[in-house]
């Protein structure tokens, strides 16, 4: 029996127990360093086992839109309309009443800093014309990079069993983005967004961002069903270097981890290694990918959690290669450049100083949507 299904099957069987108990099973956590100039895998553990991307699944969704871009379907200032449908996800959001509209370019900020679900969901249907037809799209993409261990069933990643990613696909990806679309990498490593009105600055939830030598991006992610995801890239000296982080137990030991990993990479020598198109796929082959919620989302789980911050409520880092960031994040202003317009039907009135909206995508149902207790991703 594999070490990974080993420890799956600890997860589910065993989990009520632990958490009775107050004792943490042992996590998974698949890995992959990859340099992004050669593609060459520097350091890989599970990179192949299933896992629940959470909010990586929004680098998916930068992809296709960055593909609509390239394509002149749309442009940045392209307008981006929250419908009804979008506005119902739950947090991590922004708020926006129906009929609200942002451009493109300030949709792209929220959704890659704030992680935010409903804008997420806005962005694909302003894309695809539905959210269904934006994930086909999605997983059209998916399919053409050569990510074979994944599938999407929505833009933002909140659970669902059939949203799925490996360590190795989602490097693929992150590779792909900042490859074929240098233009756009300023969206990953944006330290933090301004919502305007007195509304608080919203800071991107990537903690090596300002912390690390030559971080740049590139998104974070967490759901009870994954844990904390990370995928994080630095460059230095004209090299970048990418780790993807799953599993971890906490927000800042995927910080850790991805510091670590990435640190060891700048420093391997990668002329014998493997790329990614190369690696050889191993491991189980599960057919459901690893459930961390009995593990991560237990009371004891989260009271650990708190135990991990200091006094006034801030992370404690235990890693030499993350300082103390030197600055307030910088804070790029977003915001809607329309209020919500009186909708009826499929159709939108005018107000004074209100953009019109129209051609609202009819509301869809999501996939297989989660029970409430699931939903809520903290990124």
């Amino acid at each position: 029996m594999s070490r990974l299904l080993t420890i799956w099957m600890m997860t589910v069987v065993f989990g009520g127990m632990f958490a009775g108990a107050g004792v943490a099973p042992a996590f998974a956590a698949p890995s992959i360093t990859v340099d992004v100039g050669t593609g060459k895998v520097l350091s890989h553990e599970d990179a192949f086992a299933r896992w629940y991307p959470a909010s990586l699944t929004k680098m998916m969704t930068a992809y296709v839109t960055f593909r609509a871009l390239t394509s002149g379907q749309v442009t940045l200032d392209s307008p981006v309309r929250m419908t009804l449908n979008a506005s119902k996800e739950p947090p991590s959001k922004m708020g926006y009443k129906p009929g609200s509209v942002m451009t493109l370019d300030s949709a792209l900020k929220i959704m890659l800093v704030k992680s935010a679900n409903d804008v997420a969901v806005a962005v694909g249907e302003a894309i695809g014309g539905t959210e269904a037809d934006f994930v086909q799209r999605m997983n059209a993409e998916a399919q053409r990079l050569g990510m074979f261990g994944s599938h999407f069933t929505n833009p933002n990643g909140l659970h669902d069993p059939n949203n799925y990613s490996t360590a190795r696909d989602l490097a693929v990806l992150a590779t792909q983005l900042r490859r074929e679309y240098p233009q756009y990498a300023h969206y990953f490593g944006t330290e933090a967004i301004d919502p305007g009105k007195g509304k608080k600055i919203q800071a991107n939830y990537n903690i090596l961002l300002g912390r690390f030598d030559g971080a740049d991006g590139m998104k974070t992610g967490f759901v009870c069903a994954s844990g904390f995801n990370l995928a994080a890239s630095a460059t230095r000296n004209g090299r970048t270097i990418l780790a993807v982080v799953l599993g971890e137990p906490r927000q800042e030991t995927r910080a850790v981890k991805a510091a670590q990993l990435i640190t060891d990479g700048f420093r391997t020598n990668a002329a014998a290694a493997p790329t990614l198109a190369t690696l050889t796929p191993y491991g189980a082959n599960l057919a459901q990918a690893t459930d961390m919620r009995a593990a991560l989302c237990n009371q004891q789980a989260l009271a650990d959690r708190w135990d991990g911050r200091d006094v006034e409520g801030k992370l404690k880092i235990n890693s030499p290669y993350i300082h103390a960031m030197q600055h307030a994040p910088k804070a790029v202003p977003v915001g809607l450049i329309a209020g919500p317009a009186v909708i009826a039907g499929n159709k939108a009135a005018s107000k004074p100083g209100v953009m019109a909206v129209s051609q609202i995508p009819i509301p869809l149902p999501r996939p297989n949507r989660p029970s409430p207790s699931t939903l809520t991703a903290v990124n």
